[in-house]
């Protein structure tokens, strides 16, 4: 019985997240610069594999982006870019673990990465790319290790912190 309640939880939490990932990906904070716009999901997500880990929080991911490209709110593109983000940066934080310093940079390092790999499928150099999202790194490597704490805390009072808050 407690099993079967754990896993509904589980499943309760991971829906939820995703949702909530996919609402977050859809708005974004303007900026001056056109491309500089500042999405609240990236230190949301980030938040999201340090606390359950690389495997719960790509299958959030790739709830979300599956939500937002059926929605039509994303293309084909920005799933692309979205998948090499989270690749890169929750796989960062996996192999440095949930530290100030992973947070901070894990986030700019998989935007980067994104960026990058956005350039070369449009044939474009990727420095204006760069250029465009340097705002929203800043703002990510910001928010995240502010953001960490209070969702960890959240979660744990609600008793659905996962498996890296359990310490499995």
């Amino acid at each position: 019985m407690q099993k079967e309640f754990i896993q509904k939880n589980n499943l309760v939490v991971t829906a939820m997240l995703a949702a909530l990932l996919a609402i977050l990906g859809t708005f974004k904070i303007p900026a001056i610069v056109p491309g500089a716009e500042f999405q609240l999901s990236a230190p949301f997500a980030l938040c999201i594999a340090a606390c359950f880990g690389f495997r719960r929080y790509f299958t959030i991911g790739l709830l979300a982006s599956a939500i937002n490209l059926l929605l039509g709110t994303h293309t084909i593109l920005n799933v692309t870019i979205a998948l090499v983000f989270r690749i890169i940066a929750g796989g960062m934080i996996t192999l440095l673990g949930a530290k100030p310093a992973s947070l901070v940079i894990s986030g700019s390092v998989g935007t980067a990465a994104g960026r990058l790999i956005l350039a070369a499928i449009v044939h474009v150099s990727p420095l204006p790319l760069l250029a465009g999202a340097a705002p929203g790194m800043i703002a990510t490597a910001i928010l995240t290790p502010i953001m960490y704490p209070a969702m960890k805390r959240v979660l744990s009072a609600y008793g659905a912190a996962g498996e890296r808050n359990r310490g499995a």
